[in-house]
């Protein structure tokens, strides 16, 4: 292996090292998100209130789309994820009302 090919070799490594990491934050940060939104559909359903809340759900939209600019991600990417997250979130609070 050349001195060029072994270095690649190594930076790629700690790229995947630092993928991986971040993997985790996201995993271990999207789990805590829904540790709280369970609380959220407990309580929704404990008050008899609506599953979605739609002006929240906008909000929080167009907040992330905010945010992924300021970061340099597609803000169209980051709006589907949320939207992704809010369904789920959504199914979850109308289990706790059943």
């Amino acid at each position: 292996m050349t001195d060029i090919s072994a270095r690649a070799a190594e930076l790629l490594k700690e790229h995947r090292e630092s993928i991986d990491r971040l993997d985790a934050v996201l995993v271990y940060t999207l789990a805590e998100r829904f540790k709280r939104t369970q609380s959220v559909g407990k309580l929704k359903a404990e008050h008899t209130l609506p599953p979605s809340d739609p002006e929240r759900e906008a909000q929080q939209i167009d907040r992330l789309r905010a945010m992924a600019l300021e970061a340099d991600l597609d803000p169209e990417f980051a709006a589907k994820f949320l939207n992704f997250i809010i369904s789920e979130v959504i199914q979850h609070h109308k289990k706790h009302q059943e």
